[in-house]
C-alpha cells in the first residue's frame, strides 16, 4: 500500500493505521476547529477534517516541494453528539465530570469525518456509531476523570479505556470509529486511490 501522510497527532489513529499495516508518517499543522453554523453534524466533522488536511497539504507543498508530490494526506475529526448537540473536548476537570454526567445512562452518537486528499482530488465521508452508556455513579465518573484525565478527548472519554470497559452498555456501528478512525473504510478508500 502507498505510504501516506497522517495529519493527526492522535495516538489512537496512529495505532489503528499500524494495526491495518498502512505505512504512514505524521505531519501536523495547527488548525482552527471552528465550523460555520448550519452544517449538518456529518458535514461539521468533514469540514474540520478537510481544514486539517488542507493545512498539511499547504505546508508540505511549501516545505518539501517535489518530495511529497502525489502523497495522499489523511485527516480525521471525531465529534460526540448528544441530543443533536456537539460535545467538544472538556476544558477542565469539572467540565469533564459534567460531560460524563450528561452521557450517563444515555445514548449518543460518535461521528468521525474523514478526508483523503490525493493527486486527483478528494475522498470525504463520515461514519457514525451509536454508543449507550450504563448509568454511571458519581464515584465512577470522578475516578475515571482523575485517573485518565480525558481532556484531549471529545466527549471526555476513550472507549478503549476503563470507562469503556465498565461503562458502555452497547454500541451500534464501528467500534474503531469511536476510537477515532473508521479504519476499514479508510483502507477501502485508500485502495480505490491506488488499486
Amino acid at each position: 500500500m502507498q505510504h501516506i501522510i497522517l495529519a493527526s497527532q492522535s495516538p489512537r489513529r496512529k495505532m489503528l493505521l499500524e494495526w491495518a499495516e498502512v505505512p504512514f508518517e505524521v505531519i501536523v499543522q495547527v488548525t482552527d476547529e471552528s465550523y460555520p453554523e448550519g452544517l449538518s453534524l456529518t458535514d461539521t466533522a468533514i469540514h474540520i477534517a478537510r481544514n486539517k488536511a488542507l493545512a498539511v497539504q499547504a505546508h508540505v507543498k511549501e516545505a518539501y516541494h517535489h518530495e511529497y508530490v502525489g502523497k495522499t494526506i489523511l485527516a480525521a475529526d471525531t465529534i460526540v453528539v448528544l441530543d443533536d448537540k456537539v460535545i467538544g473536548k472538556p476544558v477542565s476537570r469539572e467540565d469533564a465530570i459534567a460531560i460524563l454526567r450528561s452521557l450517563s445512562g444515555q445514548k449518543h452518537q460518535v461521528i468521525t469525518g474523514v478526508v483523503l486528499l490525493h493527486q486527483t482530488g478528494e475522498i470525504a465521508f463520515a461514519d457514525c456509531t451509536e454508543v449507550s452508556f450504563h448509568a454511571l455513579t458519581e464515584e465512577q465518573i470522578r475516578f475515571y476523570v482523575d485517573k485518565y484525565e480525558p481532556y484531549d478527548k471529545a466527549g471526555a472519554y476513550a472507549i478503549q479505556e476503563w470507562i469503556g470497559v465498565v461503562g458502555i452498555e452497547s454500541i451500534n456501528g464501528d467500534f474503531y470509529n469511536v476510537m477515532g478512525l473508521p479504519v476499514s473504510r479508510v483502507v477501502k478508500a485508500l485502495n480505490t486511490i491506488n488499486p
